[in-house]
């Protein structure tokens, strides 16, 4: 049953996800800017104006007030390139060649950044029309047409805010990390395999793989909380997501060192077993209660309402509470264990200042601290990219007092 509701679950997150958004309000805003060209101009065909059309409506409105602009000038400079060589030399090899070689140098020099390939692209499309240098500036009108419909469909139809597929993801990464604990927790009962431990190692080797997905969608809501008149405080939004992103990432790390440690163990107790039968038992608990605390974590930071970011900051304090409780009694065992058996108690010590440290991660003071420190450093950028704020912002306060 989970085998085949697995691709229909797949279908359904495509149709809510960026790239069917995106098909859907491309193909409008092209159409749009056809019908809007027709009506304006005589040229017969002018299809300079939905190509420019999809080439500005991109997914956020953020993403299109900062690369529409360098995709318009592609296009523009695309066109004059292909005027002037039009009104000079026909269409042949050599002037094919001409045309895409100047594309690409000047395209570099008006720094269109990465849109350096569509200078080409338009100037091929307008050099195949004949007689393009006559109808070289409905040409540029076109393209200011399709700029234009593009701009004005994302500002008028607000693109969606994709702060719920990150939110999936995020939650999807602490729940692959929670599942590693569980497991690590099975392991440490009883003998252990080094072959075994080190499948577990290569398992937290690959949770980076899956924070670099979770980044991208990440990177994805951020774009589409900025600028964005659907959202209200969209800077806070950003920030808890990002703060909250990087302590996963922070605690994989230090998952993937936990990993490695119980897997030196491993290898130093081929014949043994990896702990004696109370610290392993304890050692269980403990795997399981921080599995518990980073999807705790998770559930904090990607809940939006207050009323349940509350009841998911008392869980996770409980969690942490509980969690510290168990470290403790391990270390009490750990330490009868060295003192009776020395062997190996570097490996003991590391074990437990790894625990240490997710959960002074997870604590949900040093996340407030995180929190307020990057909002602050926020605020000073903004402030020294637009100065007048800081002014308006004072004068208010002045008029306020």
């Amino acid at each position: 049953m989970a085998r085949v509701s697995e691709p229909v679950i797949k279908l359904v997150r495509r149709t809510t996800e960026p790239v069917g958004a995106q098909t859907l309000r491309s193909t409008a805003a092209a159409v749009i800017a056809y019908v809007v060209a027709v009506w304006t101009l005589p040229h017969p065909a002018p299809l300079t104006a939905p190509l420019t059309a999809l080439l500005v409506v991109q997914v956020t409105l953020y993403a299109t007030l900062t690369t529409g602009i360098r995709r318009v000038n592609s296009v523009i400079v695309g066109v004059l390139i292909a005027s002037a060589l039009s009104s000079l030399v026909g269409l042949n090899w050599w002037s094919l060649g001409l045309t895409i070689f100047a594309s690409l140098i000047i395209g570099r020099l008006v720094r269109v950044d990465e849109f350096v390939p569509e200078v080409a692209i338009s100037a091929m499309l307008v050099l195949g029309v004949s007689q393009v240098a006559s109808t070289a500036w409905d040409r540029v009108l076109e393209t200011l047409i399709g700029a234009g419909v593009g701009l004005l469909f994302n500002l008028l139809f607000a693109p969606p805010v994709w702060v719920q597929s990150a939110g999936a993801s995020i939650d999807s990464l602490a729940r692959a990390m929670g599942h590693m604990f569980r497991t690590m927790g099975e392991d440490v009962s009883g003998h252990i395999p080094v072959q075994r431990a080190a499948d577990r190692l290569h398992q937290a080797r690959r949770l980076d793989h899956d924070i670099v997905e979770v980044d991208a969608s990440l990177r994805q809501a951020e774009e589409g909380l900025t600028l964005n008149p659907r959202v209200r405080q969209g800077l806070v939004y950003r920030v808890v997501l990002r703060t909250g992103l990087d302590t996963l990432e922070i605690c994989a790390v230090v998952l993937r060192v936990l990993s490695r440690t119980l897997t030196d163990l491993a290898k130093a107790r081929t014949e043994e077993t990896l702990f004696p039968a109370d610290v392993a038992e304890s050692l269980t608990e403990l795997f399981g209660q921080m599995a518990g605390a980073i999807e705790s974590f998770s559930e904090l930071i990607t809940t939006p309402v207050a009323e349940n970011a509350e009841e998911a900051e008392d869980r996770l304090a409980r969690a942490l509470a509980i969690s510290r409780a168990t470290r403790d009694r391990v270390a009490n065992l750990l330490l009868e264990d060295v003192q009776e058996h020395p062997r190996d108690w570097q490996l003991h010590g590391a074990l437990l200042a790894e625990v240490d440290r997710i959960l002074d991660e997870l604590d949900i003071d040093k996340r407030t601290e995180r929190l307020g420190k990057e909002l602050d450093r926020r605020a000073a950028q903004l402030h020294e990219r637009h100065p007048w704020l800081r002014a308006v912002s004072r004068r208010l306060r002045g008029s306020r007092a």
